[in-house]
């Protein structure tokens, strides 16, 4: 798992583990990155199901409660077999720009 901070987003991108194992490791520095909006760059893992997102939901939830954004970068993935409440984009360019579409509405009170 390799993480990079820039501005005040988190980028966290996952290459070998399980998702059972990267659920486990993000909780283990969550409280560290929780104030910054969160990209989770599974990218690199081939056969991703929508039904292995699920088990980001919990932190998802968690992290939009928080007026913060989390967004899941996966080009394997069917968006739309993918639960209403993640939000997954095929690039870490949409990723920001969905960040930054986020951060204005929340500006403007949506």
């Amino acid at each position: 798992m390799i993480v990079e901070h820039i501005n005040n987003t988190t980028i966290i991108t996952q290459e070998k583990k399980t998702f059972s194992e990267l659920i486990v490791e993000i909780g283990k520095i969550y409280e560290n990155i929780k104030n910054n909006n969160i990209i989770i760059n599974i990218f690199s893992l081939s056969k991703v199901k929508a039904s292995d997102l699920d088990e980001f939901l919990s932190f998802s939830n968690k992290h939009k409660q928080a007026k913060h954004s989390f967004v899941i970068v996966s080009k394997s993935v069917i968006i739309d077999d993918v639960a209403e409440n993640l939000e997954v984009v095929p690039t870490l360019k949409e990723a920001h720009d969905l960040i930054g579409m986020e951060e204005i509405e929340r500006d403007l009170g949506f």
